[in-house]
């Protein structure tokens, strides 16, 4: 492709580049809500029957892999600044999913045993530390190809993908624990959705190495003074770019707990605090989630016309204002009122959701943009995301107050909404290469 072919302005994503996008985030997240759908299980196949709580023990295997999600930013941005978008997003799509693969396989601790637990960790931790360039990865992507008064309507495909995951594995999860019994969803009906890692990956993969690079970064590439050191993007993103690297982790911070609160959550909440049943709080939760899908696009097209600070900032005022009262709705645990609830925190959040990726993916010049997207969404995201239902959980117990997980929503929203009012700025409309 020549200079000149990938400066001219795209009407469209072309569909490869879309759907590719999609899937490795659709991918992660199913791989997450089966993880988290099937702890019990998990702690009963690799933990002993001995130990304290198996499933504790299955879900800190969970977190641990967290841990390496900003090394794996730190790698996966650094490659995809230094080798290209597309070098970076084949090989972690195909590490995330062979490791999934490899889960579905592990052997059990009564087969093998402490060797089963030590794997797992392993593969989860590989698991993370891949899975850290996927989302920002994707959101670079797309917006590289993107015409730049659609930059948002395309990369909201990115948090679409992500609850559209989520609602998938959860449906997966429930359907073999419906169909099978008990013990042979123990024995191997919980390995089947992460064995579909391994197809899945494979697809998603080859249509990765089929494309181009973005046209953003070619343009970069071919006007590049080969006898110029190349920059070290991670170490120039904390040298030159820190006050957008707060921006980006502070509009995450929103991003991150609003997710894990509303989509994750609410269901042990409304099990654990209220007098709803599981079944209708999962059923509440799996609404949400359809609508929000479609929510999503259409934060994305608006945040074309108002722009995306405007957007992240009106989430940080609307959850402010809407945390209590929605709350109170879901604590009379009545399932239409519940479903209320969970849809205006649903708008409440794609106002963020919808503009994370794409604002990521905006402030930051390209020969950093990988880097500095994926470093500000996984240090977040370790910090705040994987936190945010432990903390919730720790606030109700130690006050007794079913209401604490919207004061801590808020307060969130409170320091993220004023880092932002004085640090953001506005890129939508913006050719990328123009930004420095």
């Amino acid at each position: 492709m020549s200079a000149a072919a990938v400066t001219e302005a795209q009407p469209k994503v072309p569909f490869k580049v879309a759907i590719s996008s999609f899937l490795g985030n659709f991918i992660e997240w199913f791989d997450y809500a089966t993880y988290t759908y099937f702890a019990i299980t998990i702690g009963i196949v690799f933990f002993p029957e001995s130990a304290v709580n198996s499933t504790l023990l299955a879900f800190a295997v969970f977190a641990l892999s967290f841990v390496f999600r900003p090394l794996g930013a730190a790698f996966w941005g650094s490659m995809g600044d230094k080798k290209g978008r597309k070098w970076s997003l084949s090989l972690s799509i195909f590490m995330m999913t062979g490791a999934a693969f490899l889960i579905g396989c592990l052997p059990s601790y009564e087969t093998i045993g402490l060797l089963s637990p030590i794997l797992l960790l392993c593969l989860r931790s590989v698991q993370g530390f891949s899975a850290a360039g996927e989302y920002s990865g994707a959101a670079v992507f797309l917006a590289e190809y993107a015409p730049a008064n659609h930059r948002g309507k395309y990369c909201s495909l990115v948090p679409a993908s992500t609850a559209a995951g989520l609602l998938a594995g959860s449906t997966a999860a429930l359907i073999i624990k419906a169909l099978l019994p008990e013990a042979d969803v123990i024995s191997w009906g919980w390995r089947i959705p992460f064995l579909l890692a391994g197809p899945l990956g494979l697809v998603a993969h080859y249509i990765r190495t089929k494309l181009e690079d973005s046209p953003t970064y070619q343009q970069m590439t071919s006007t590049a003074d080969p006898a110029k050191e190349a920059p070290r993007p991670t170490r120039l993103v904390f040298k030159k770019y820190k006050k957008r690297l707060a921006t980006s982790i502070a509009a995450t911070m929103v991003n991150s707990v609003g997710f894990y609160l509303v989509l994750t959550y609410l269901p042990t909440y409304l099990t654990s605090y209220t007098a709803m049943e599981a079944s209708a709080a999962q059923l509440a939760t799996d609404i949400a989630l359809v609508t929000y899908i479609f929510i999503i696009f259409g934060a994305g097209k608006i945040s074309d016309i108002l722009g995306r600070k405007k957007m992240l900032l009106g989430s940080c005022v609307a959850f402010i204002l809407l945390s209590i009262p929605a709350f109170m709705m879901l604590e009379t645990a009545q399932l239409p009122i519940v479903i209320a609830a969970e849809l205006i925190m649903c708008v409440t959040l794609s106002f963020n959701d919808a503009n994370i990726a794409c604002y990521q993916a905006e402030m930051f010049p390209t020969e950093v943009r990988y880097t500095g997207a994926a470093l500000g969404s996984n240090i977040a995201y370790v910090v705040f995301g994987g936190t945010a239902s432990m903390v919730a959980t720790a606030l109700i117990d130690a006050t007794g107050n079913g209401l604490m997980p919207a004061y801590y929503m808020m307060g969130i929203c409170l320091v993220a909404g004023i880092i932002l009012l004085f640090t953001a700025h506005e890129y939508a409309g913006k050719e990328l290469n123009d930004i420095e």
